[in-house]
């Protein structure tokens, strides 16, 4: 401030060179510090790696990818029933932001009947530990888990999910435009994964089929 005051220019590299001829020491600019993750409160791990369920509904994972396009990256969360493998929720943007994880959770919550004991279990990401989040989740009767931080075997489901569409969809060309990425991804789950690719986990049917076979043996219990 005071050398735009006085409207002096000054040789940066001299000036530390006569500071150490005379012994000066400038104070330490403070280091900015990242958040530790490992002390932030948030709710308990009521998975523990125990990725199964008896029935629909009572346990889901979510996660958010990127992949690149030409002009930038699209993302995607999406929300896997750990009963079936199926992606009951999705949704897409050019920005990993709050609204794009509470968007893929919204959807889950439209398209499935919720009973008020679905476990939803994520990561420690910014967007799954924001208040926006967890209110979301609150008003949609949802359980909230998370796993350790920083590792990818606490939410093993839905990592094994992604890395299926990486190798099937996302590594199979390259991609002009987030457009063209999104609605590719949008197309693979819908139209393909869930109705059509088989799983050993369940028998090696897809995972809409093996939802219509339990629907067929419990009544009236999943929608």
């Amino acid at each position: 401030a005071l050398l735009n005051e006085y409207d002096m220019v000054v040789n940066r590299k001299l000036v530390r060179a006569l500071m150490r001829e005379r012994g000066l020491v400038g104070l330490p600019t403070p280091k900015r510090r990242k958040p530790n993750l490992v002390g932030l409160s948030t709710p308990a791990d009521l998975v523990e790696r125990k990725f199964t369920a008896d029935a629909p509904n009572e346990l889901w994972c979510t996660d958010i990818t990127e992949h690149p396009a030409r002009d930038g990256k699209a993302y995607c969360c999406a929300v896997i029933d750990c009963f079936s493998r199926k992606i009951v929720g999705r949704a897409f943007s050019t920005v990993a932001d709050t609204a794009l994880v509470n968007n893929a959770v919204n959807m889950a919550a439209r398209e499935r009947s919720l009973c008020g004991a679905t476990i939803l279990h994520a990561d420690h990401g910014a967007q799954f530990t924001s208040w926006s989040w967890g209110e979301n989740l609150r008003r949609s009767g949802l359980t909230p888990s998370f796993g350790s931080v920083g590792d990818c075997f606490d939410n093993a489901v839905i990592e094994a999910f992604w890395g299926r569409m990486q190798v099937e969809l996302l590594n199979s060309r390259r991609w002009a435009t987030t457009f063209e990425l999104v609605v590719a991804m949008a197309n693979w789950i819908d139209t393909f994964y869930n109705t059509d690719r088989v799983h050993s986990y369940i028998g090696n049917i897809s995972p809409d089929h093996y939802e219509a076979l339990w629907a067929s043996t419990t009544p009236s219990q999943l929608q």
